[in-house]
């Protein structure tokens, strides 16, 4: 199978005009130079994550706002698989000190956590800050730095206010601007000390799956919805940085950008249908998220504005579905990064549909519009969760597609997990997992690509949205039927320090 996935990539290479070469000759040897060196460049930085929903709990307390996650979860606790929700969570709320103590035992030079709107802005919008919410980030910021521990924020991680959502959520264009001013709020608190942001965190499942599928909250349906919703996040994350560029950006000389869940896709064979439905797909779950903002000309992709304008007129649509840019928007969002933000944990196998198959939808086998499948290759491993094949090889390769779509861009890794379930303190399925991702990020490094670091997901067990607290990806174990949440380091935790202290594989 590796094999034919070889000779796929390098027809697909020539098919699209021989951008960049992939020689496999080369890469074997490669292999086998970064067995005899597996040290990791100076400047390489490691850094794990969590998310405020998914660790914070403290849903209520003080004058913290509802949010969309909130409100989901209360209200249909049968959409997650335990029932649960993040009310309690990790209690990092309360034991964000025991939080910055295991980042500082595994010795990260970065931690990446998000912020939530509705705890920082009650009501959503900037007319009332609250005390409360700011003094949390306020010691947690601190308190990391004290550490010697850089802060990497994200802005936006899922948890959009409630009260946004029932006016639509990123559905409605106005809260573009409401995100901006959140944003502005939330650099003039922390940017003196923040120096690397993320404004939106994963759109592609904010809009894809939230809006299109029905999976995840708000529970949406529909064929119009992701692509204005699409939009209009490209639309909040340009005028975001821009807040950043014009008002901070003198002050503070920080980075800004946009995290991405990317998928890789490969052929699933070597017919020129299959190589070219895979290079539409690549357009269709990534650069309708990315080509705006990254490619010289942005806008949308040429693939996706004319599938779509074909697939709309053909059900009756008098426009297109997917909502055009004007000039001035397509100059807004040009350019607006300082660097490539890439949550990755997957692959997928891509091909034509067969005569008269009905093909299903389902998380990562789905495109909506593009005639294609999405399916796992059997070979392929996976931990507690099956949605997560494990192909380590495609981090490498969707950072060489990055490489050859947008140019010399640095990139940092701020997603990659492995997930297990129930008590599992030996977990040397992640110990794997991250020894093999990393590999491919050396391999990464050799062949040219400006990739500057890692991210862990997560640093500790939490709870993960639909699955809840049945899918366990974090370096330290958390007892949740313990009311103080104790964290235990799992051996992928000693793994990772012994890593990072040594630099080397």
């Amino acid at each position: 199978m590796e094999t034919d996935h070889n000779t796929h990539r390098k027809k697909l290479d020539r098919l699209v005009g021989n951008v960049l070469i992939y020689n496999f000759h080369t890469r074997a040897s490669v292999s086998h130079s970064c067995g005899s060196n597996l040290q990791f460049p100076s400047w390489f930085k490691f850094g794990a994550a969590s998310a405020a929903f998914q660790v914070e709990g403290a849903w209520n307390v003080s004058d913290k706002g509802e949010s969309k996650w909130d409100r989901l979860t209360h209200r249909y606790p049968e959409l997650i698989a335990d029932g649960s929700n993040g009310d309690d969570a990790c209690n990092s709320y309360f034991l964000w000190e025991r939080d910055i103590e295991m980042a500082a035992e595994l010795g990260l030079q970065f931690y990446r956590f998000s912020i939530s709107w509705p705890r920082l802005l009650p009501t959503g919008f900037a007319n009332n800050i609250s005390e409360d919410g700011k003094n949390y980030y306020n010691n947690l910021i601190d308190g990391l730095l004290e550490k010697g521990i850089e802060p990497l924020v994200t802005i936006h991680h899922y948890d959009t206010p409630q009260r946004f959502q029932d006016l639509g959520g990123w559905a409605n264009p106005k809260i573009a601007d409401w995100f901006a001013e959140y944003a502005r709020v939330v650099y003039s608190l922390y940017g003196d000390r923040v120096k690397t942001w993320i404004t939106i965190n994963e759109p592609f499942l904010d809009c894809d799956w939230y809006y299109g599928q029905g999976v995840l909250n708000p529970v949406w349906e529909d064929f119009v919805g992701p692509y204005i919703c699409n939009k209009n996040l490209l639309l909040a994350h340009a005028k975001a940085y821009h807040v950043y560029d014009q008002e901070f950006r003198y002050k503070y000389n920080g980075k800004v950008s946009i995290a991405n869940q990317l998928v890789w896709l490969l052929p699933n064979s070597n017919s020129t249908e299959d190589l070219e439905v895979t290079e539409a797909a690549r357009q269709f779950l990534t650069g309708r998220y990315t080509h705006a903002i990254f490619s010289k000309e942005g806008g949308w992709p040429s693939v996706v504005e004319e599938t779509v304008a074909k697939v709309s007129k053909e059900q009756g649509y008098e426009e297109s579905r997917l909502p055009a840019f004007t000039q001035e928007e397509i100059d807004l969002i040009r350019g607006t990064f300082d660097y490539f933000a890439l949550n990755l944990y997957t692959s997928r196998l891509v091909r034509k549909p067969r005569p008269s198959e009905n093909v299903e939808k389902s998380l990562f086998g789905y495109i909506g519009d593009l005639d294609a499948v999405m399916e796992m290759d059997p070979n392929w491993p996976f931990g507690y969760s099956q949605l997560l094949v494990v192909y380590p090889q495609g981090l490498r390769d969707q950072m060489l597609w990055l490489k050859q779509q947008y140019g010399d861009i640095e990139i940092l890794i701020t997603e990659n997990g492995y997930s297990t379930g129930g008590s599992e303190l030996n977990d040397d399925g992640r110990v794997s997992f991250i020894r093999d991702h990393l590999e491919q990020v050396l391999l990464s490094i050799e062949e040219g690509v400006n990739v500057t670091g890692y991210t862990y997901w997560a640093l500790m067990d939490n709870f993960e949205w639909r699955d809840g607290y049945t899918s366990k990806f974090g370096l330290y174990e958390v007892d949740f039927s313990d009311a103080n949440r104790t964290r235990t380091p799992r051996k992928s935790a000693k793994y990772y320090a012994e890593l990072i202290k040594k630099r080397s594989l």
